[in-house]
């Protein structure tokens, strides 16, 4: 009986161990917390390895800011960038433009925020009249010979923030001056609307645009989509940059071939980005041919 007993425990103690070891094993068809983060590890690595090779837009940083079209200024002639960035920021413009136009370094008025103050595109540069004369200077004598630079004595002196522009059709906010809409008509080349965007004013903060089509507000209404595509004869796109943010023109800067996003921004919204914009059809270049490609459609825009 003593022995009966004394192999039932042994039973009891196998089965309850058994039970336990079954409890703490995950499921065969379920990942384990570390191997799950290990998968994700490895796809964010093959991700970021191929993105320089499937992406025309190029995500970056200004001093942590995502905002990266605060403090720079795209063309199809020149970029200009601001003073105290970090060398990876610098150098990712500089391997991307460097070859085909200037890039340079500058100040407006002693700030930074060189792209929310000015206004521009491969005719012409428009500052604010707070402008030193050897940050003028620096200006007119770094940008190509055919582009001009021209101050403007406005009150609303953020011109990058009420002119949205390229090279044919310039937005303005509905209070700047009269002789400001001639200036940007004269020195841009360009045909000027005083409109709103998604009822917003500054214009330039809510609408980014190239010659190929442009990204606005993501509250912009179908109609206004409409009337103004027809005003700028390009189509256009609501979407938002930097994980939701619909101030487009501080975290995106475009040309007819390169664009450069905040760090935060989506790939979802890069897509969107490279569609509207049409930067994608640089990828068909992919391979031998990209660098001719890309050499030809400089010339043709310059």
């Amino acid at each position: 009986c003593s022995m009966s007993l004394h192999i039932l425990a042994w039973i009891q103690v196998i089965v309850q161990l058994f039970f336990f070891l079954m409890i703490r094993r995950p499921p065969r068809s379920t990942q384990s917390r570390s191997s799950a983060a290990s998968d994700v590890y490895k796809r964010q690595v093959s991700t970021q390895s191929t993105w320089g090779k499937n992406c025309m837009t190029n995500r970056c940083q200004f001093e942590n800011s995502n905002d990266v079209g605060v403090f720079a200024k795209l063309t199809n002639t020149y970029c200009l960038v601001s003073h105290g960035g970090s060398e990876s920021f610098y150098s990712i413009f500089e391997s991307e433009l460097g070859p085909y136009i200037p890039v340079i370094h500058a100040s407006i008025a002693g700030t930074r925020i060189i792209g929310r103050l000015t206004a521009g595109n491969k005719r012409g540069l428009i500052v604010p009249n707070n402008i030193s004369d050897v940050e003028l200077k620096t200006l007119r004598n770094s940008l190509p010979e055919e582009v001009v630079v021209k101050r403007v004595e406005e009150r609303l002196s953020a011109l990058g923030n009420c002119i949205a522009c390229n090279d044919y059709v310039a937005l303005v906010h509905t209070d700047l001056d009269k002789e400001t809409e001639e200036i940007i008509a004269d020195t841009l080349g360009v045909e000027v609307f005083r409109t709103t965007i998604a009822s917003n004013v500054l214009v330039g903060t809510y609408c980014v645009m190239n010659n190929r089509g442009g990204l606005v507000h993501p509250l912009t209404t179908p109609e206004e989509l409409d009337e103004l595509a027809n005003l700028l004869q390009i189509p256009l796109c609501a979407g938002t940059v930097n994980r939701g943010s619909d101030v487009i023109a501080a975290g995106l800067l475009v040309n007819d071939w390169a664009g450069f996003c905040g760090l935060d921004t989506t790939s979802t919204e890069i897509t969107v980005v490279e569609s509207i914009f049409r930067l994608n059809e640089m990828k068909k270049g992919e391979g031998e041919g990209e660098g001719e490609i890309r050499t030809d459609l400089i010339k043709n825009l310059k």
